[in-house]
């Protein structure tokens, strides 16, 4: 097994200064990353593209105008376009107490760019120590399409309320509670852009001391398509990732499983399965019914709806000509 060379972390930088060595695109590419955070941007070249002297002129980064001023920043991205210059003001950055990155130049690196899923306060960052930052990119677009947009908003209201909660649970309580936020109700309100209606329901929960009695559970029949787990809908994919037990055609692709949490249940069943999924339904899981094909023709749905349960139907992609 390998060991890391480059130990994730998190560095906090709200106020803390980013430097922009470099006026061309690759430079404009590391100010649209830093964009997204709380840092202040300095950009520091003889000439500014388009895209960065607009940054400045609109008061979204700052413009040096000597080397001098270099001292004091959190971290610095380097890319001037010219290698013996990159290393000089990698140099010069460095010794100034930053951090430094050089873009296409890992053995100046101090650190690597990873590829980032921004769910803020929800970050999910993918790194590969510099050596195949295609790979990193290609994980982003599936971690992309599992992690629901508004995730985030669900977080940043975990976090308001952990200190209401803290006063109206038991700490025995608490994980329970969480959970339930991020497994149960709450989470799917949220993916269905009803945050205020989750919210409600916390705070219900946290008022009357206690998480809502066990409901229905909820039931899904998905469709595998021809076979390709990277073909699934972004709802198909969040399906696999909710459900508690997922009974699925033996003979798919194992890569669909892989989509599905880690601690989920999983059972290839041949033919109708809505026996099964009655009972879990009625003991408050959520089952996810991964079938070969299309599945427009699932028996299991036609089934359950007649005995009274709601089935969300996500059918397959047709077979490729």
């Amino acid at each position: 097994m390998n060991e890391m060379k480059a130990f994730p972390l998190f560095v906090k930088v709200e106020g803390e200064r980013a430097l922009i060595l470099g006026g061309g695109e690759e430079a404009a590419r590391k100010a649209r990353l830093l964009l997204k955070s709380c840092v202040k941007i300095e950009v520091f070249a003889a000439d500014l593209n388009e895209e960065l002297a607009a940054l400045v002129a609109s008061g979204r980064a700052t413009r040096l105008a000597r080397e001098s001023d270099l001292q004091g920043a959190r971290v610095a991205f380097v890319a001037t376009g010219d290698e013996a210059e990159d290393a000089r003001l990698a140099a010069l950055a460095r010794a100034g107490g930053a951090l430094v990155n050089v873009v296409d130049r890992p053995e100046l690196c101090d650190f690597y760019t990873p590829a980032l899923v921004d769910r803020a306060p929800l970050v999910a960052a993918i790194g590969t120590e510099g050596a195949a930052p295609v790979l990193a990119r290609r994980i982003k677009t599936r971690l992309e399409s599992l992690l629901e947009p508004d995730l985030g908003a669900l977080a940043a209201l975990a976090a308001d309320l952990r200190e209401p909660l803290a006063e109206s649970l038991p700490p025995e309580a608490r994980r329970g509670f969480w959970l339930w936020v991020f497994a149960g109700e709450p989470r799917r309100l949220a993916a269905q852009g009803r945050l205020a209606e989750a919210e409600a329901l916390m705070r219900r929960a946290m008022a009357e001391g206690r998480l809502p009695e066990t409901e229905p559970g909820a039931l899904a029949v998905i469709g595998a398509g021809p076979g390709a787990p990277d073909l699934l809908s972004l709802r198909a994919a969040q399906r696999l990732q909710e459900a508690d037990l997922i009974l699925h055609d033996p003979g798919l692709d194992p890569g669909f499983l892989e989509i599905a949490r880690r601690d989920s249940e999983r059972l290839a069943f041949a033919g109708d399965a809505s026996a099964l999924m009655r009972a879990a339904a009625e003991a408050g899981r959520r089952v996810a019914r991964l079938r070969a094909g299309e599945a427009r023709e699932a028996p299991e749905a036609a089934l359950l709806r007649a005995a009274g349960f709601e089935v969300e139907h996500l059918p397959g992609l047709p077979p490729l000509a």
